[in-house]
């Protein structure tokens, strides 16, 4: 266990999030839009005293702060990334403080592109509201998700646990098994993934995130087998294909805490019952399913928004 520590310590889990994924900044957003960065600019000076309330990414990002333990090196690191000008970084830092958050570094760019601070700051997943960032930053060779607007009706459990789910192909596996249906149909990916079912799917774009959020899983595992770390996988395989998820998972060191093979079962309400903080998907039409119920991330990938993949027959 303290090699594990020692390992995160020396390169801990940096997650770069940007202003309006960590707080609720549509309304100044909105102003933006309609009437231009000087009457937006000129919203946020005047507001500079008043804090900001929580957006779509504040709840898991302040669950993973809380498990590093104090006088200790992090084991999770938050980096602020912001195409506000530094004149305005006063009130995101303000509302930080407020809200007890231990982070302490960020770059505002004043409108120029966050793409080449991904790497610069090592971030290991980037969340952002704005999707030319998202995309810059996958082009990169980043992680990266776009967040939308946290949903009214979502219902989160005060816990010191935090809980994240994963759509399994094109997010934390490779698209191949995708590409496979799409080329030749649902009979051959069946075909494909029974013969290859326990042969290891390559890593996709959340694959690095997914390795590193284990080892702070395996952290805090508790004699039970119970940690504060929750792995959730919610996939649209079913009981035809599920097996090459497991073996995955299985060779890599992943293991998940819980997988949902749901076919062609909507997943916001898997997602309620998991009790999900964040949920990432790469088809859009899944993110708004599960964005009602919970803060939800698109991560761009080769599919077409109203493309079907995977289909349970």
């Amino acid at each position: 266990m303290e090699d594990l520590k020692t390992r995160l310590r020396s390169k801990p889990l940096r997650i770069g999030i940007s202003t309006r994924a960590l707080f609720d900044l549509e309304e100044e957003h909105g102003v933006f839009r309609s009437q231009g960065v000087h009457a937006y600019a000129n919203m946020q000076r005047e507001r500079e005293t008043v804090v900001v309330c929580k957006g779509a990414g504040f709840e898991v990002i302040e669950r993973l702060l809380k498990l590093n333990e104090a006088g200790e090196k992090p084991y999770v690191e938050v980096v602020l990334l912001s195409k506000n000008s530094p004149d305005l970084s006063l009130r995101a830092f303000l509302s930080i403080e407020h809200y007890g958050l231990t982070v302490i570094t960020g770059s505002f760019t004043s409108g120029g592109s966050l793409a080449p601070f991904i790497p610069a700051w090592e971030i290991d997943l980037f969340l952002s509201n704005d999707r030319s960032d998202v995309q810059a930053a996958v082009s990169a060779g980043a992680a990266a998700a776009h967040l939308g607007p946290v949903s009214q009706n979502w219902e989160h459990v005060p816990a010191d646990e935090v809980r994240i789910a994963f759509d399994g192909d094109a997010v934390v596996f490779s698209a191949e098994s995708d590409e496979i249906y799409k080329a030749s149909g649902l009979e051959a990916f069946r075909r494909h993934e029974q013969e290859n079912a326990t042969k290891p799917m390559e890593g996709g774009p959340l694959g690095e995130f997914l390795k590193k959020l284990s080892i702070l899983r395996q952290i805090y595992m508790n004699d039970e087998g119970v940690s504060k770390v929750r792995i959730g996988i919610v996939t649209a395989r079913d009981r035809h294909a599920h097996a090459r998820v497991v073996h995955t998972l299985r060779a890599w060191g992943t293991p998940a805490d819980e997988a949902h093979f749901v076919g062609t079962w909507p997943k916001g309400p898997i997602l309620k019952a998991f009790g999900a903080h964040i949920f990432f998907d790469d088809q859009e039409k899944h993110v708004l399913s599960a964005a009602g119920v919970v803060p939800a991330g698109h991560v761009p990938g080769p599919h077409a928004p109203d493309a079907p993949v995977i289909p349970a027959g």
